[in-house]
């Protein structure tokens, strides 16, 4: 029996086009994601227009940034199945978002009512209905949490929507019989097979001010890592994760400009120095404004003064 398929095929030369950007941020607690993530989420905002969600497992932790970042705020409480993820994402999607902030991603793992937790349940039950122990039933009770997963996962690559995952991160040893433990360093808590489909995946270690790691000899650290060679350049210079970033990010993501591309132009930060409503926004904006200085001509220099100094008196105004 013959059983290939007898199918056509086409093919035209390759160009990249707008893709959505999946960014993985992983840390310990006091290191940054959200603030980052917030940051990050704005600059992708001026490329790609449209509101900023943040789904928010951590207690309505993300509204302590309410007054320096706009966005609309998700509250997510347990329980945090795959499948409830999906609801919070779609709910994000159906109003309109175009950037989604995810905080955190670990809640799917290790929360109330996430995949250990369903695990849990899944091996009582099916060594209940086999009428056998728990320990033979361990790996096939999987299967269920495990499939939620994959839908998940498929739900995420199918949204026309950025999204910027929070992963809590806790370091880990790797201990083998007959061996001494290796330590690994600090790794995302969390599901892998989410982890490995970001586009982009940033270590942020405490006291650092949300600048990305990316030199760590610790094996699991360096695992998780992921710098695309589009953007090492980007982050060839040690900087916090900021809004610029971000805008680069989204650029390139558009089909645009290499990431490593100026987006600036006098003409664009006049009128986000007009529209900056927040302290962290200026202080992005009086970074680009250095970096446009060397090649402002004629008054443009004395207009771009003006309209810092506008902002920040305004920014001071009770």
């Amino acid at each position: 029996m013959n059983t290939q398929a007898h199918r056509t095929f086409e093919d035209t030369p390759a160009t990249r086009s707008q893709t959505p950007l999946f960014i993985g941020l992983f840390a310990p607690t006091g290191a940054g994601k959200t603030y980052s993530a917030l940051r990050l989420a704005t600059g992708i905002q001026r490329v790609v227009g449209g509101e900023i969600f943040g789904i928010d497992t951590e207690s309505n932790r993300m509204r302590h940034y309410a007054d320096t970042f706009k966005f609309r705020h998700v509250p997510f409480s347990p329980p945090f199945s795959p499948l409830d993820y999906i609801a919070a994402i779609d709910h994000c999607v159906e109003r309109g978002a175009k950037t989604i902030i995810v905080d955190s991603a670990t809640h799917e793992h290790e929360g109330q009512g996430g995949a250990l937790e369903w695990h849990l349940a899944e091996t009582k039950r099916l060594a209940q209905a086999w009428g056998c122990s728990e320990a033979k039933a361990q790996i096939s009770a999987w299967g269920v949490p495990k499939a939620a997963r994959r839908k998940l996962i498929a739900r995420i690559l199918q949204i026309n929507a950025n999204i910027i995952f929070c992963f809590r991160a806790r370091e880990k040893l790797k201990v083998e019989r007959g061996k001494d433990p290796v330590e690994l360093g600090f790794m995302p808590i969390g599901a892998e097979e989410i982890f490995y489909e970001m586009t982009l995946g940033c270590l942020l270690l405490p006291m650092q001010k949300g600048v990305p790691n990316w030199t760590s000899q610790l094996p699991g650290e360096k695992l998780m890592m992921k710098l695309p060679a589009q953007f090492e350049a980007l982050f060839g210079e040690s900087k916090q994760l900021d809004e610029s970033i971000g805008e680069k990010l989204a650029t390139w993501a558009a089909g645009g400009a290499s990431a490593t591309a100026a987006v600036d132009t006098p003409e664009k930060l006049l009128e986000e120095y007009s529209k900056c409503a927040s302290r962290s926004a200026w202080d992005g904006l009086e970074k680009r404004r250095a970096a446009l200085w060397a090649t402002a001509k004629g008054n443009i220099k004395q207009r771009l003064k003006d309209a810092s100094d506008t902002a920040a008196d305004r920014l001071r105004s009770p």
